[in-house]
């Protein structure tokens, strides 16, 4: 473009806002475009009162700014939309597993939520989806957040994950038979009462729904690969979260547990461990993701003793951690849509996030893909249009890196600076 016409676009984009309008230029070397796995030379991003205004490019010298604008100059620097995680426990510690976890009182959870959304925050994830908080947690967080009285991201919450009785969602599970009496809000039998518990995690705040479909690694008696619902109530969930616009996210390792859940209409599959060809098939049918948190094995059999994580747990992910990344590998050969989701604050330490990216490419995806599945898939699994792309009405959520990470996807593991909503978090 030339640069009479580029300054146009640039000076008619400015002219269009409101007077009253905080207006926020973003200049930088590069601009990944996800969707397309390009680069974008010199881009020109502007930004006005959180939401962007334009986006430009051009080749020659540098623009006119109007007066009155905030400048973010990022010279040398790539830049590409702020990064999604699909799989998030904001108010966990890793550092903190097994029996270490009763050592604390149940507000210090909330504490560690504030920590932990300003670490994803700073590590370039702007959007999180929380999968399971105790104490309607990541509920408050995301008011918190919204309302400006902490850092973070912007949080979807689950509240409660719904599981069946001494199920890997049953937060009693493990427990002696005289803690049968406490309080249990996430749990329930049968599809009338799987019904009742997605209304009643609407009611306080949750924007999806997660259960477990399956048995766990880091629960401490049930077995990753064995059902733990059946299909009648995962269909409960899936058609009474849909009816109320929700979506779904099953945890699942087991083979029968993802196909049933595919089959009763959950929209993503978490772990997706001993998922088959008939689980392919069925997502590809069924329109539903993958979210597999593959860096995982590495953190849990180099720390999880050390933290606390139960033996019996380390040895369920001997035996299920390199099985679920040749998963990934044939899932995504197989074409199966994927999203990103690691299970950070949870499985390892929150800000780590980043991790997973060089593991998705060894196990078989282009850099391109692996940032894909972090921005435009990630933003169509939630079912929105404001996040994931750098593009006119989305947020101006942008990280930026030294280098190409569509040559060294490593490089997103140390972004540069990272911008929310226009505003440059520090």
């Amino acid at each position: 473009m030339k640069r009479a016409g580029y300054l146009a676009l640039v000076i008619a984009a400015m002219a269009s806002m409101p007077a009253a309008a905080k207006t926020v230029v973003v200049t930088a070397a590069r601009m990944v475009d996800p969707a397309k796995g390009q680069m974008v030379e010199e881009p020109v991003i502007v930004i006005t009162d959180g939401r962007i205004a334009a986006v430009t490019s051009r080749g020659g010298g540098r623009p006119m700014i109007p007066a009155g604008a905030t400048r973010i100059d990022l010279p040398g620097k790539t830049i590409l939309p702020g990064l999604i995680d699909m799989h998030v426990h904001l108010d966990a510690d890793a550092r903190i597993s097994g029996w270490k976890t009763f050592d604390y009182a149940d507000s210090f959870w909330q504490a560690v939520g504030v920590h932990n959304a300003l670490a994803m925050l700073r590590a370039g994830f702007t959007t999180v989806r929380n999968v399971g908080s105790g104490d309607y947690n990541d509920v408050g967080l995301k008011q918190a957040v919204d309302a400006g009285y902490i850092a973070g991201p912007r949080i979807v919450p689950a509240g409660y994950a719904l599981g069946s009785t001494g199920g890997h969602c049953d937060g009693t599970e493990g427990l002696p038979a005289r803690f049968e009496s406490v309080p249990n809000p996430s749990v329930a039998d049968g599809p009338d009462g799987f019904r009742k518990l997605v209304r009643t995690m609407k009611k306080y705040g949750a924007e999806v729904i997660k259960i477990c479909a399956t048995g766990g690694v880091l629960s401490k008696r049930d077995a990753p690969g064995a059902q733990q619902m059946s299909f009648d109530e995962m269909k409960a969930v899936a058609d009474e979260a849909h009816m109320l616009g929700m979506r779904v996210a099953a945890h699942a390792h087991g083979t029968a547990g993802i196909n049933d859940a595919l089959r009763a209409g959950i929209d993503t599959i978490e772990h997706a461990s001993l998922a088959d060809a008939e689980s392919f098939r069925l997502a590809k049918e069924k329109r539903a993701w993958f979210s597999m948190d593959i860096y995982d094995d590495d953190y849990i059999l180099a720390e999880g003793e050390k933290n606390g994580v139960h033996p019996e747990s380390l040895e369920k992910e001997r035996q299920i951690g390199r099985r679920q990344r040749e998963t990934f590998r044939d899932a995504h050969r197989a074409g199966v849509p994927m999203v990103f989701g690691t299970d950070n604050g949870a499985v390892f330490p929150a800000g780590q996030n980043a991790l997973q990216f060089a593991k998705m490419v060894e196990w078989g995806m282009t850099p391109a893909e692996a940032i894909r599945t972090a921005t435009t898939n990630a933003a169509a699994a939630l079912g929105r249009d404001d996040v994931g792309a750098i593009a006119v009405g989305r947020w101006g959520d942008i990280v930026a890196v030294d280098g190409d990470p569509l040559a060294d996807v490593r490089v997103l593991e140390h972004p540069v600076a990272v911008i929310k909503g226009g505003e440059r978090v520090e």
